[in-house]
């Protein structure tokens, strides 16, 4: 049984891997070598510890390849998990599965509109599993303002707070705030960041709604220790419940979680919320490819209820809602390399990690960071910002206008910082 085992999982990995190599050690000792192993390093080197961890692999990789790698089942020998998710995941056979892998795909493809449906108290369930456990665990690893979405970044090397206060700034030009006092509404508001940034650098007044109660509290307080709890208010509030209208709307992050059969009431509720010279932005994860299924080892341990769309399923709910798409911008590898900052920040800070949750969490936080980036980096995932309006007139008529808030903005931010003194000044 074990070499029939071990032949079946020989069998897969030699039809994944055809660039690079791997060494993978069974259950029973034995070292299968796959690939060809290129000058240079030695190849990235794994070990299965149990019968049943290779046959999940086998079956089911998307699922049973994390969940071995959490129970400590997989163990990664030379390189990291990061490293082995790059080797595979960049492979050409990486989005040919094989037959059992096929059949779950399509079993959760049938079953993806029931797994996605989420009214109001579903959808709050699913927040909380994610956002609602301990926030020190979020700090270890987002940069100060807590953004916890894709970061812009504007050139090589930029730190990732630089390039997450670049996101903020660059969504802020593309809301068109030409003017002060304009009321904003922030669907999916998080920790307050990007509400207290379009208050205090755009001069706008910002609503922003939340289903997470960790979320909100640190977003309250924050607001009151900045002094702008009269032009920033968060509440705890489906968005479906809000009441207009806004000047201005903005979306990161939450559109991930509306689930597929959501996308046309979403886009018709934003369209009666914004004024008739309204704009609004959405941030969102994409994917270039056709419509699929959330990844099941995602879909199960870290964003129950979610879904990546395809503009395609997108694009046509937004026409039918009555908005006017005025941009569409990809950012393509800013995501991949917003996750690797992440991973790099929450392996330099484990212990506290550990502290804070167990081994087990920790490592299935370090699977998601590192599946998260190599989706980006080789299938097809990208974050897609979408600029709508109920009227074509709303945006201005070139391009020419991002550049000149941003650089307004600019200014604002270098004068709103305040100097640094020495002791006794």
């Amino acid at each position: 049984m074990e070499r029939l085992l071990e032949s079946a999982l020989q069998g897969v990995l030699q039809r994944v891997v055809v660039k690079g190599a791997l060494e993978v050690t069974t259950a029973s000792g034995r070292t299968l070598h796959v690939g060809s192993a290129p000058p240079g390093p030695a190849p990235v080197a794994v070990r299965i510890t149990c019968p049943a961890a290779e046959r999940g692999i086998i079956l089911d990789p998307e699922l049973k390849l994390g969940e071995a790698y959490m129970d400590g089942t997989l163990v990664v020998e030379r390189g990291s998990i990061a490293d082995f998710l790059d080797l595979v995941m960049s492979q050409p056979c990486a989005v040919n599965p094989t037959a059992p892998a096929k059949l779950f795909y399509l079993l959760r493809r049938v079953s993806r509109r029931v797994v996605q449906f989420n009214p109001r108290g579903r959808s709050q369930r699913n927040v909380a599993h994610h956002y609602d456990i301990d926030g020190r665990l979020y700090s270890l690893f987002l940069d100060h303002d807590r953004q916890y979405s894709c970061a812009y970044f504007e050139h090589e090397g930029q730190s990732l707070d630089d390039a997450q206060l670049a996101k903020k700034r660059h969504i802020a030009a593309k809301l068109v705030l030409d003017r002060k006092d304009m009321s904003v509404l922030d669907i999916g508001s998080g920790w307050g960041g990007l509400g207290l940034y379009l208050a205090e650098q755009a001069g706008a007044k910002v609503s922003g709604v939340t289903l997470s109660k960790e979320q909100l509290a640190l977003a309250r307080t924050r607001a009151a220790e900045r002094g702008l709890s009269e032009r920033v208010s968060f509440e705890l509030r489906d968005y479906r419940d809000v009441e207009g209208p806004f000047d201005r709307i903005v979306s990161v992050g939450m559109f991930e979680h509306v689930g597929v059969d959501h996308f046309g009431a979403f886009f018709r509720k934003a369209r009666s919320l914004l004024k008739e010279d309204g704009v609004m932005l959405l941030h969102a994860i994409g994917r270039s490819d056709p419509p699929g299924v959330t990844n099941p080892f995602i879909a199960r341990y870290i964003f129950p209820g979610g879904y990546i769309p395809a503009l395609s399923e997108v694009l046509p709910q937004i026409e039918k809602a009555g908005l006017v798409v005025t941009d569409i911008e990809l950012l393509r590898l800013h995501y991949a390399e917003t996750l690797k900052a992440w991973r790099q920040r929450f392996l330099a800070r484990w212990e506290e990690a550990v502290r804070l949750t167990d081994e087990r969490f920790c490592r299935m936080w370090e699977f998601y960071l590192a599946a998260s980036e190599m989706g980006f980096r080789h299938q097809g995932l990208n974050v897609f910002q979408i600029q709508l309006a109920r009227r074509q007139e709303a945006v201005p008529l070139t391009r020419a206008y991002l550049e000149m808030a941003e650089e307004r903005l600019r200014k604002a931010e270098a004068a709103a910082r305040t100097p640094l003194r020495l002791a006794g000044e």
